[in-house]
């Protein structure tokens, strides 16, 4: 099954297939604002999924979940990739990233993005969403 390389939240990124990706701000894991509920206009999800040769040319599920700090679904997202690699056998990164518009978020709390490939939870990345003062 592909596994997770890499993934993390920026403030914005452009990938392109089989090509260097480029972020600004990377790293976000704390986002927050005076008032409730508060809108965020972007965040970018980046992700490296990892393909073996055997699992290069088939179609693999990827799918984000935001969950609040009740467990409840505040976004998420599902694709299908399939990664195609080189020819001599090496495994194959497969990078690219998903922007997220304007996303609300209710109240302040521990918020949690859940990444999962063919079904299976892969990543976890946490996110502090709070009051300037807290």
């Amino acid at each position: 099954m592909p596994d997770i390389e890499y993934a993390f939240l920026a403030d914005a990124a452009e990938t392109q297939p089989g090509q260097k990706f480029h972020v600004l701000g990377g790293g976000v894991s704390r986002i927050g604002g005076p008032t409730f509920p508060l809108r965020h206009p972007h965040l970018a999800l980046v992700l490296g999924l990892l393909v073996t040769a055997p699992e290069l040319d088939r179609e693999h599920e990827v799918r984000f979940v935001l969950l609040d700090p009740d467990g409840g679904e505040v976004a998420g997202a599902t694709g299908n990739l399939k990664a195609h690699g080189h020819a001599d056998g090496r495994d194959t990164i497969l990078t690219f990233s998903i922007d997220l518009w304007n996303l609300t978020f209710a109240a302040p709390g521990d918020y949690s993005f859940r990444i999962l490939v063919n079904g299976s939870e892969r990543k976890r990345l946490p996110l502090v969403v709070a009051r300037p003062d807290a």
